[in-house]
This record gives structure tokens, sequence and C-alpha cells, in this order.
């Protein structure tokens, strides 16, 4: 679901939403709006506090939760990886 913004304004607040709203990483949201992630993490951290100080504060906070978490997310998906080659080397 690739959606178009009219302006840099629009599309910060739309980001800002999406990742309080789906509790999304930067990663995430911009697979889903099809832009980079430097372009979310500028909208993000430097246009959206502009723009909407309330919304930036609730982002703020989740990409604080999502940083926390990172180790966790990388060790489970290195867990994985593992286990799926172990499987095929005994099949």
């Amino acid at each position: 679901m690739k959606q178009c913004c009219d302006s840099n304004q629009e599309r910060c607040v739309i980001l800002g939403k999406y990742i309080v709203e789906n509790n999304a990483t930067v990663r995430s949201a911009a697979q889903q709006f099809g832009i980079s992630k430097s372009t979310v993490h500028q909208d993000i951290t430097i246009k959206l506090e502009k723009t909407n100080k309330a919304l930036y504060e609730e982002v703020k906070t989740v990409l604080e939760k999502n940083k926390q978490e990172r180790h966790i997310r990388g060790g489970e998906a290195t867990k994985r990886k593992y286990c799926e080659l172990s499987k095929k080397k005994f099949s």
C-alpha cells in the first residue's frame, strides 16, 4: 500500500501516525510507504517535531521502545536462521 503525499509535512504526519498506530519500526514504515529508511528517519525526527510536537513525542516513545528491543529481535532472527540450517543439514 504505497501512498503519495503532496507535501513533506503531510508525509511526516502520515508516517508518524502509522508508526504509532502499528508500533512500527523505521524499516517497516519505509517498506510500507515505498521510501528510504533515511527519508522516514528524517521526516519523523526533524520535520515531525516542527510540524506536530505531540505526535512527535508519541513517535519518539515508540522508537525508543523499538531501539531497546532491537537486540532481542536480532537474536531471534539469528536463532531461526541457524535452526533452519541445522534442519536442512540433517534432512
